[in-house]
């Protein structure tokens, strides 16, 4: 193995039971259980993303690019294959990643930092910049389920880049709030990105992002890599390809 590989991914395989949807009355009429069909999302991919390296992932949608992120950060475990972060930290940010919805904001800091594995101790020593950044005012101690969709991803995106971690994965996430909080992200995700210790996964349909962020794109389609390579080159070929 390279000293130097934060992240080596090889022969990875994932796959979702896809249970078809049917009515009442036709389930009632078949008292077997309908079998699940097996929806294989990623294919065999292998790849490695170097310490310090910015990788890109595009594809259209369906294509396996949030699979791989979800398999990286630990929440879909593989059928087959290997995945080794060789003991660095790793955190996700997506929209989609859950808070605690009758917890308040201020207990989710607390809640989303644990379970990226920093102690309660580092976690405070932080938290009131978390909570400056994400301009939630009062709401901060509401119950998130209170929240808008913005609220909510500002937060999750506080949370993410003020306790940094050596691997961040970053799903579609620079596109959400408002005008002023995009552009203040995306100048934060600039500084968190620049440091060449910090290794970066981002998953977007941004052509700009991924040219003006990444060192690598890696283009997926139906599950497989197409190609992986120098940013320009392949996004050309995927603009191409999608015409």
């Amino acid at each position: 193995m390279e000293s130097n590989h934060a992240i080596e991914v090889k022969d990875l395989v994932i796959s979702y039971k896809n249970l078809k949807k049917m009515s009442i009355k036709q389930s009632l009429l078949h008292f077997r259980r309908k079998k699940a069909e097996n929806f294989v999302a990623v294919k065999g991919v292998s790849f490695y993303v170097r310490e310090g390296e910015i990788l890109g992932i595009i594809g259209k949608n369906g294509s396996g690019k949030s699979t791989m992120l979800n398999s990286l950060a630990g929440i879909f475990s593989p059928d087959s294959g290997t995945i080794d972060l060789h003991g660095h930290s790793i955190s996700l940010l997506s929209i989609g990643v859950g808070f605690q919805k009758e917890m308040t904001g201020r207990e989710n800091i607390l809640l989303s930092g644990m379970l990226l594995g920093f102690s309660e101790k580092e976690i405070k020593e932080k938290e009131e910049e978390i909570i400056q950044f994400a301009e939630l005012g009062k709401f901060i101690d509401m119950p998130v389920r209170t929240y808008s969709s913005g609220m909510h991803s500002k937060l999750a995106f506080s949370i993410t880049a003020i306790l940094e971690t050596d691997i961040m994965l970053i799903d579609e996430v620079l596109s959400v709030g408002d005008a002023k909080f995009k552009k203040k992200s995306f100048k934060k995700m600039k500084d968190l990105i620049s440091d060449e210790k910090r290794t970066v996964v981002i998953v977007s349909h941004s052509i700009d992002t991924l040219s003006s962020l990444c060192d690598t794109v890696m283009w997926m389609h139906e599950g497989e890599i197409k190609k992986i390579g120098e940013p320009k080159e392949v996004l050309d070929e995927y603009l191409e390809f999608m015409k």
